[in-house]
């Protein structure tokens, strides 16, 4: 399930999706402001009938929201993954990562699906950095060596 506000700049398009898994089975919801969007994310949680909940927030998350989404998260068995903007995190949120797009300047291919990610929260561990990209034909993301420089 993919929850966004209605009124947001830039939105994740549906159709991004489609090397992992078919378009037509995400549940796209468009919601007039935040509290909503945390409203229905709280419920698709809590529910247990599906299994990841991406939300898409503009604005910071408060502490008691964040905790809510986590509680909801753990009740139901479900992930939760909130795309938010630099600097907005929770306190509440067990991981934060910064994931960015990664170029090899040595090659002519501009490969979109090498990326950069970092762990740079972590409540119950160390934190780390890592080169990863997306395997069409195991449909996994597998671990690389850095770009050269």
């Amino acid at each position: 399930m993919l929850l966004r506000e209605g009124r947001g700049i830039s939105q994740v398009n549906p159709n991004g999706f489609a090397d992992f898994l078919d378009p037509a089975r995400l549940t796209l919801c468009n919601s007039h402001d935040q509290a909503e969007t945390l409203a229905l994310a709280e419920e698709a949680l809590r529910s247990g009938a599906v299994s990841l909940v991406v939300m898409q927030i503009n604005r910071p998350l408060s502490l008691t929201a964040g905790r809510r989404l986590q509680l909801a998260a753990r009740d139901g068995n479900s992930i939760g993954l909130a795309i938010i903007p630099e600097g907005m995190g929770s306190n509440a949120a067990e991981t934060r990562w910064r994931c960015t797009p990664t170029f090899d300047p040595n090659t002519q291919v501009h490969d979109s699906t090498l990326q950069h990610w970092e762990l740079i929260k972590n409540k119950s561990g160390t934190l780390g950095a890592w080169y990863v990209q997306w395997d069409r034909a195991s449909r996994r993301v597998i671990m690389v060596s850095p770009p050269r420089k």
